[in-house]
């Protein structure tokens, strides 16, 4: 009876982990993906410029930057469970803080929403890996198909909310700090859990260096940073892009919506394959072709199949955000150098991201037009095959370091 009990506990304690990992995941996205169709009604309301309101878009992914690396040090000091709840705490006083009208509590309350997101970015994916080891792409796939179903219900639910009552964009954005305040209360019993916060004994400064070092870790950064640029910029921009042939704010905002729910079945289905194939490179070169094609569409196109363009970019985004997500738990090989690797990728993957909305607001302001922009995203759709092919191969960083080592040592 006492050992059956148990079992149910323990049974509990895993759905409880599950539903809170579901939750915060279904917090990453949507406080970003809410802005991209109000940015117009932002921009009008503000007096700013493209380039600034790129801005708003941009502020997140600098901060994911900066706060990236340090995430994995915060767990490892006061544990993984309240790292993330501090987190959901200071991602509800953000959205609260970006919710009051004026510039400056605009990028303000957008730092710190960025700030809190990175955190969890960073330490879902090693969560998965250590608790449930044997279910890494399955619940990769449940992690990101949350996360992409509440960021496409951002995009297209924003404009409608925002017209209700007086609610404007200000209420628009500030309703999703629901979502955070429930995700927190979900999380609290994980808090009473043992931290398991590692000595800085457990994670050698040797195997850092060897991260840093290593060019499949830079691979998989330039990988994450890629389809992160690609993601922010169209989320950011899209709809203004649309707009330009013939589109009016509702109908773009549901074509954002539409290319994120493209992502959604994608980002359940790549994890599951791609766990089970000998390497993951035939995805990888997939997902850049099809950003390529969704571009060239929406550059060369019809307005009559710019649904079928932004099906394929959200097909292409979420493979290539579920393929990051599964590099860092295969290229690894444990837990705790999962979050450190995915801490690298997302500082430096995050910068290259975040020059994506405002580099691409400054070509526009000098074409006059999208052509420009588009343009540049088809070159990063380049880099992106390059290094999706270099991380798709079989292997984890110390064991292809070792092969490289073995190489140079028969000379």
């Amino acid at each position: 009876m006492k050992k059956q009990t148990e079992i149910n506990n323990t049974e509990k304690a895993g759905w409880l982990l599950l539903i809170g990992i579901v939750l915060i995941g279904a917090n990453l996205r949507v406080p970003i993906t809410s802005v991209g169709t109000l940015m117009s009604f932002i921009r009008e309301d503000l007096s700013i410029s493209n380039a600034v309101a790129g801005l708003v878009t941009t502020l997140p992914l600098i901060a994911f930057a900066i706060l990236s690396p340090f995430a994995p040090k915060i767990a490892n000091r006061i544990g993984m469970q309240w790292t993330i709840a501090f987190s959901m705490i200071l991602l509800i006083i953000g959205i609260a803080i970006r919710s009051v009208t004026g510039i400056g509590f605009l990028f303000t309350g957008t730092l710190l929403i960025g700030l809190a997101i990175s955190i969890g970015n960073v330490l879902i994916p090693g969560i998965i890996k250590m608790n449930f080891p044997y279910r890494i792409g399955v619940m990769t796939g449940i992690y990101a198909v949350f996360m992409n179903i509440f960021g496409a219900l951002g995009s297209g639910l924003s404009v409608p909310i925002s017209s209700v009552g007086n609610m404007g964009w200000q209420g628009a954005l500030g309703i999703w700090g629901l979502l955070a305040v429930v995700a927190l209360l979900v999380w609290l019993p994980q808090l009473r859990k043992k931290q398991g916060a590692v000595s800085k004994k457990t994670i050698k400064t040797k195997e850092k260096t060897k991260l840093w070092r290593s060019p499949l870790a830079w691979s998989v950064t330039l990988f994450m940073g890629g389809q992160s640029l690609m993601f922010y910029t169209l989320i950011a921009w899209m709809p203004d892009i649309l707009n330009t042939i013939g589109y009016d704010a509702r109908s773009a905002g549901w074509m954002v919506f539409l290319m994120q729910a493209a992502i959604i079945p994608t980002t359940f289905v790549v994890p599951v394959i791609a766990l089970k194939l000998k390497n993951q490179v035939g995805l990888a070169i997939g997902t850049a072709l099809l950003f390529m094609i969704g571009f060239s569409g929406l550059l060369f196109g019809s307005m009559m199949l710019v649904p079928l363009w932004a099906i394929f970019l959200g097909i292409a985004g979420g493979s290539g955000f579920s393929l990051s997500m599964v590099f860092f738990t295969l290229r690894t090989k444990n837990g705790r150098e999962a979050v450190e690797l995915s801490g690298m990728a997302q500082s430096f993957g995050y910068m290259l991201a975040a020059v994506g909305p405002v580099f691409a607001g400054v070509l526009y302001d000098i074409g006059r037009g999208w052509t420009l922009p588009i343009l540049f995203l088809l070159f990063i759709s380049i880099i992106i095959l390059i290094a999706g092919i270099i991380s798709g191969k079989e292997g984890t960083i110390s064991e292809r370091a070792k092969k490289k080592w073995e190489r140079i040592s028969k000379y």
